[in-house]
């Protein structure tokens, strides 16, 4: 009776694959499953091959950061030591590991050589977190305009048009008015 239950309820119950009469194994069912199974990997593996697993739940986009791909953009803090006393030494420091380097005074106007020139306000001393190119054009002040040559990675910068008019009228005025002060 224990050999007739088992006989009758292997093949069609526990679908091995196995037919007990001829004892010959089918081979399609488990390869079919494992072509299945690995049509669904590569499936899964195609859509996510922009990510990157990083941890047990979690994966990150396969590209650059926003810092990597613009360098300007990248995130800083800095506090300027005491050695550095000028703008233009202030700038140098914030370009060390920034992969871009201060062009040549000969390049730059000579409004930009004075300007680098002028001692490092103290409130400059500490700056961020903000990105570098946020840093370089506070070091600097509104008067000037960032130019950066991505080519070359080089930085510049030039005297904003409207203040420079607005210089010019300040020192005629104050020509003017120097007779003035010595009466």
């Amino acid at each position: 009776m224990a050999a007739h239950d088992i006989g009758t309820l292997d093949p069609p119950l526990l679908n091995t694959g196995l037919d007990m009469k001829t004892r010959t194994f089918d081979v399609r069912r488990p390869l079919l499953a494992a072509l299945g199974i690995a049509a669904a990997c590569m499936a899964i593996t195609r859509s996510n091959a922009a990510e990157v697993q990083v941890g047990r739940y979690s994966t990150l986009p396969a590209m650059p950061s926003v810092a990597q791909a613009d360098l300007l953009a990248a995130t800083i803090t800095v506090v300027f030591p005491a050695r550095v006393h000028t703008v233009g030494e202030a700038v140098q420091y914030v370009l060390q590991r920034s992969g871009y380097r201060l062009a040549a005074e000969e390049v730059m106007g000579s409004e930009s050589a004075d300007l680098l020139a002028l001692p490092l306000p103290a409130v400059h001393r500490h700056l961020g977190p903000v990105t570098l190119a946020q840093a370089l054009e506070t070091l600097v002040g509104p008067a000037f305009r960032l130019i950066h040559d991505p080519v070359h990675r080089l930085i510049s910068f030039e005297l904003c048009v409207s203040t420079g008019r607005a210089t010019q009228q300040l020192d005629s005025s104050s020509t003017k008015e120097a007779p003035h002060d010595g009466e």
